[in-house]
């Protein structure tokens, strides 16, 4: 609900100082039409989530018609926010001098990249020709951008009141009116219908060289360290193919072949660079590594040591690494590309090693080692033929492989690990029955996660799940298990949650497969990177 307080404020706001596509409706002279179109208006918004912010902002903008079905309703409602977005990215900017420390201006950072992104992927949505899964996976990443800001303040125990103006636009209430609406108007949940003879939308090219076809002689640029390649670092490889990919069609794929060593570097593949592949010497011999943490002065979303938002990303051959230590947040791959695809890889670290973000992912034949929520994140990710290795944590405290960011339930997310095998890390095993594991919590409060015929081994504690400080998590969850094996699959003695669900036929998941869950079969295939599209 809006204070008259806060309304005034962000009319005020609005008005005199952002700049917008919309200007203020003018109040016809008719009494009687205004009223016919406010009840039109907040009928239109009844049906969505969050009413209180769709009327504010329908009322408070000359709209270019007045909604007569759906469709319009949510074209106007897809403008709005979007504009609401800009206007939230552009109040940031100007909130550096009013941060009281270092800690509170690297959470506005973080904020302020995150409502960019939000902005692009509702602009996205807004091009047209996609499937309504596209559209429900961008406007997913957009809700996940923007609920990702506050939590970094957080992570940095610093106070976030210095954003409290950007949270009066609301626009995480708006992206959640889109998600509703979305399913809603056209969009059949978790399927990959080609409804309305939209295309569906694939950033793999049938024109692209197969990732396991590759050879490290059809790189566009080589990275070694003994001097033998381009460069001897991995950042300037990433400029140069930044300003070369700007010069290239949007669906040229770039290749770089990063030699066998250590790279201790902090790298970021930016929005603008798409279709990116990196090509390693295999897993433990091409390694990129850091040490950033939560602890050290960055947020979870800030300490990766590598990230990736610029979509089509594909990776094989390379360990990703962490080596902060297990006491705090500590990423190593954070992945927000949308139709990425990770064929072994290794992903080490502790707590938070492994940022499955936002958008569709895939991960074949990866090595996963952590403590602490160490696969977590809001994408729709599906890991095949993986091996997720838990390690030694803080004492006293238990392990958690999956951490599921699922926030709103209009949301096509989950993380699906199928066919892999669950165990040790080495150095855990000595110890394993004196410290518990989980399969998972939930994190937020539609965590939603899923294993399929994996390999459990004893470490998982016989309950296998466990809960957060909130109650009301364990009605509004999706977690299941199907025909999964090893000691530690045992289902005798598991949680007896609501939200918990044992499985007896693969047909009630056929919508967590990931020719369904991740459109899998549209843009998998390209690569050349096998997959189970079902159970």
């Amino acid at each position: 609900m809006y204070s008259s307080y806060n309304t005034s404020i962000l009319l005020l706001t609005i008005f005199f100082i952002l700049p917008f596509s919309f200007s203020l409706r003018t109040r016809n002279n008719d009494t009687n039409a205004d009223t016919d179109i406010d009840h039109e208006i907040n009928q239109w918004c009844a049906e969505t989530p969050h009413p209180q912010a769709c009327i504010y902002y329908f009322t408070n903008n000359t709209l270019p018609y007045i909604p007569k079905q759906k469709s319009d309703f949510f074209r106007i409602s897809l403008q709005l926010t979007l504009d609401a977005a800009d206007r939230a990215q552009s109040h940031l900017r100007r909130l550096g001098p009013y941060c009281n420390s270092t800690s509170e201006l690297t959470a506005l950072l973080d904020c302020w990249k995150l409502y960019a992104n939000a902005a692009l992927q509702i602009n996205r949505t807004m091009q047209g020709g996609c499937t309504n899964i596209d559209s429900q996976t961008w406007l997913s990443a957009a809700l996940t951008s923007v609920t990702t800001c506050r939590k970094g303040f957080a992570d940095l125990e610093a106070p976030d009141s210095v954003i409290n103006p950007v949270m009066r636009y609301n626009v995480s209430d708006l992206v959640s009116n889109l998600l509703a609406l979305n399913i809603g108007y056209n969009y059949t949940n978790n399927t990959t219908s080609n409804a309305g003879g939209k295309k569906k939308f694939n950033w793999m090219k049938a024109g692209h060289q197969k990732l396991l076809q590759l050879s490290t002689s059809q790189a566009n640029l080589v990275v070694a360290k003994d001097g033998s390649g381009n460069y001897g670092t991995i950042r300037d490889a990433i400029s140069d193919a930044a300003a070369k990919i700007s010069g290239m069609s949007s669906n040229s794929q770039f290749v770089i072949y990063v030699k066998a060593g250590v790279y201790s570097e902090n790298l970021q593949i930016v929005n603008s660079i798409t279709n990116l592949v990196f090509v390693g010497d295999g897993i433990g011999r091409t390694i990129i590594t850091g040490n950033r943490s939560a602890s050290n002065g960055f947020t979870t979303f800030s300490s990766a040591t590598f990230s990736v938002l610029g979509n089509g990303f594909m990776a094989t051959g390379i360990t990703f690494r962490n080596t902060f230590g297990p006491t705090s947040q500590a990423v190593a791959m954070l992945s927000a590309s949308d139709q990425s695809i990770f064929y072994k890889c290794s992903f080490e670290g502790y707590q938070d090693t492994l940022c499955t973000f936002s958008q569709r992912q895939f991960y074949r034949e990866c090595d996963i080692y952590g403590t602490v929520d160490f696969i977590f994140g809001n994408a729709a990710a599906v890991f095949q033929k993986c091996n997720i290795y838990t390690r030694i944590p803080v004492p006293g405290q238990a392990n958690v492989i999956a951490a599921q960011g699922r926030s709103d339930p209009n949301q096509n997310t989950g993380i699906v690990i199928q066919s892999s095998n669950i165990k040790a890390a080495p150095e855990f095993w000595p110890i394993h029955r004196t410290v518990k594991s989980f399969l998972g919590r939930p994190w937020q409060r539609y965590s939603r996660t899923i294993f399929v015929r994996n390999y459990i081994d004893s470490i998982i504690d016989p309950e296998g799940w466990t809960p957060t400080s909130i109650p009301d998590f364990l009605n509004t969850l999706y977690f299941a298990e199907f025909q999964n094996t090893g000691p530690g699959s045992r289902l005798s003695m598991r949680i007896k949650w609501p939200g918990y669900h044992r499985i007896g036929r693969a047909s009630l998941l056929r919508q967590f497969t990931a020719s369904r869950f991740i459109a899998g079969r549209v843009w998998i295939p390209a690569s050349g990177v096998p997959f189970n599209p079902v159970f």
